[in-house]
C-alpha cells in the first residue's frame, strides 16, 4: 500500500512554486517517489542543520566569489524579503522575479536563463 500518493506528494511540493498554476512536473513526483521516508526526512533535517549553524549569506560573503542570487517573489518556503540578506556579500547581484515561486528554474526557464548568462557573461570576461 502506498502512503504518499501521487496526490499527497504533488501537495508537499506545491509549496516550491507559486500558486500562480504552476503543475509540478511527473518526473519530479517520480523523483520524490524514488526516495526512502527515511532520506527524504533526513535531507530535510540536513539542511535544517545546516542553516542553523551558520546562515548561507555569512558563509558566502568571506569567500570573494561573484554570486548572483535569484529569488521567486512568491516563494513560499522562505521570505522574499530574505533575499537582502545575500547584499552581505561583497558585490552580490540579488534578483527577486515576480510571479516566481521557490523553483525560478522551472517556473520560469527563459527569464532564469537570461539571468545566468549574462551574469556568467559578465563573469567571464573578468577573469580572462
Amino acid at each position: 500500500m502506498r502512503f504518499r500518493s501521487d496526490k499527497v506528494l504533488r501537495r508537499g511540493l506545491g509549496t516550491g512554486f507559486s500558486r500562480h498554476g504552476y503543475a509540478v512536473p511527473q518526473r519530479l513526483v517520480n523523483d520524490v517517489r524514488g526516495m526512502t521516508y527515511h532520506a527524504l526526512t533526513a535531507t530535510s533535517r540536513a539542511v535544517e542543520g545546516y542553516l542553523k549553524q551558520r546562515a548561507l549569506p555569512d558563509r558566502l560573503a568571506p569567500l570573494g566569489k561573484p554570486l548572483l542570487v535569484i529569488f521567486g517573489a512568491e516563494d513560499r518556503r522562505w521570505r522574499s524579503s530574505s533575499a537582502a540578506e545575500y547584499r552581505v556579500v561583497p558585490g552580490a547581484r540579488v534578483e527577486l522575479l515576480s510571479d516566481v515561486g521557490h523553483s525560478p528554474m522551472l517556473e520560469d526557464p527563459p527569464r532564469t536563463a537570461a539571468l545566468l548568462l549574462a551574469f556568467t557573461a559578465l563573469h567571464a570576461v573578468r577573469a580572462s
